[in-house]
């Protein structure tokens, strides 16, 4: 069986151009580079700063563009949140365009995460007590 991760994916700036409050137009592979992960079993997570009606009208818009998120600013869909309580979403990896490299192209994302896939998938074969993950 492949390795899958979960992936905790920024909205605004990351999957569409920053114009918060409004939704911004599509950045180019977004939609298309999310389907296929998550065709391919990995679970994402759309983590974003967005609440309220912003917050729906995002799930909306992705949910129009074929994304439908295994969970939105939480860990599973069943999770209660507690509204004075901070959090951060538990994830293998985060996708977000305030990271320290900025964000690269979606085509690069992609094959960042197959390269990662590739080496879980490696590190597992390995014999010992310990193993990562």
């Amino acid at each position: 069986m492949a390795t899958t991760f979960t992936l905790a994916i920024d909205f605004d700036g990351t999957i569409v151009e920053a114009a918060y409050p409004e939704i911004g137009a599509p950045i180019k592979d977004a939609f298309s580079t999310l389907i296929r992960l998550q065709n391919e079993g990995h679970r994402l997570i759309l983590w974003t700063y967005r609440s309220g009606e912003t917050l729906k009208a995002a799930v909306d818009f992705c949910l129009k563009n074929g994304i439908e998120f295994y969970a939105v600013n939480k860990n599973f869909p069943e999770e209660q949140m507690e509204e004075d309580i901070s959090r951060k979403i538990l994830a293998d990896y985060y996708i977000d365009d305030r990271s320290i490299e900025g964000l690269p192209d979606w085509n690069t994302i992609y094959e960042l995460i197959q390269k990662y896939r590739e080496e879980r998938s490696n590190n597992s074969k390995k014999k010992g007590f310990f193993k990562w993950r």
